[in-house]
């Protein structure tokens, strides 16, 4: 059943917007009757009919809605995005599909990207949310300083992923919090001067394994531990 994403969707009718009429009538060759689902990006799910199709103005009678509810707990990655794009486009769309709930962008020392357009990212979300039949769409949030993040986030369920020689945690072993929030550095990872800093703030120090992780794969392997972890605890 195709899925389109309806942010400000109203019952018992909706139009969709053009660009998606024109995708729904002229690619999808949807007619009168057939059936499709919209997702608003924050936990509603609506089945509905297409009442009229019409490639600029196509408009939808709803049947059946349902609110599904959040998790009982919250992933979240802060990750300093990459000098290359695209790895930062496959990051969002792949934890979009595993089910990361918020995704900031942090300006390290050694961040080779200093600036980051969310309009293409916000876009790749709302595409892998209605593949992954996800009812959530994530927060991304604007590029900030890792000086000006630090303070904002609990300390006690924030941790930070890094390669210094220090003693570290498995993640897998603390991840089993309300709200987990794991720091993932730049190519260069995070200078001690930021590991420090996180540390005087009580954030811990963690490992995502034996191998050395590119860092989309480590903000990857991060949302996937986190469910894991909860999955098996309950």
């Amino acid at each position: 059943m195709p899925t389109f994403y309806a942010p400000d969707l109203t019952t018992p009718t909706y139009t969709l917007p053009e660009e998606e009429s024109k995708h729904a009538v002229r690619v999808l060759r949807l007619r009168a009757g057939d059936s499709v689902e919209l997702v608003n990006g924050r936990g509603g799910v609506y089945q509905a009919e297409v009442a009229q199709a019409d490639a600029k103005r196509c408009q939808l009678r709803i049947t059946h809605e349902q609110q599904v509810p959040r998790r009982s707990y919250v992933v979240h990655v802060a990750v300093a995005p990459t000098k290359n794009l695209d790895r930062m486009e496959w990051l969002v769309e792949k934890a979009t599909e595993m089910g990361v709930d918020r995704m900031s962008f942090l300006r390290c020392a050694r961040s080779e990207r200093r600036e980051l357009k969310l309009e293409r990212l916000e876009k790749i979300a709302v595409s892998a949310l209605k593949q992954s039949g996800q009812a959530w769409l994530p927060q991304l949030d604007e590029m900030t300083n890792f000086d000006t993040f630090l303070p904002v986030v609990d300390p006690t369920t924030t941790f930070i992923a890094h390669l210094a020689d220090d003693e570290r945690t498995e993640l897998a072993q603390v991840a089993h919090v309300p709200t987990c929030c794991i720091l993932i550095g730049p190519e260069g990872d995070f200078t001690p001067e930021e590991i420090a800093a996180a540390r005087q703030r009580g954030i811990r120090p963690v490992a995502l394994g034996l191998t050395r992780l590119r860092t989309e794969t480590a903000a990857l392997a991060a949302v996937h531990t986190v469910h894991v972890v909860n999955l098996l605890k309950g």
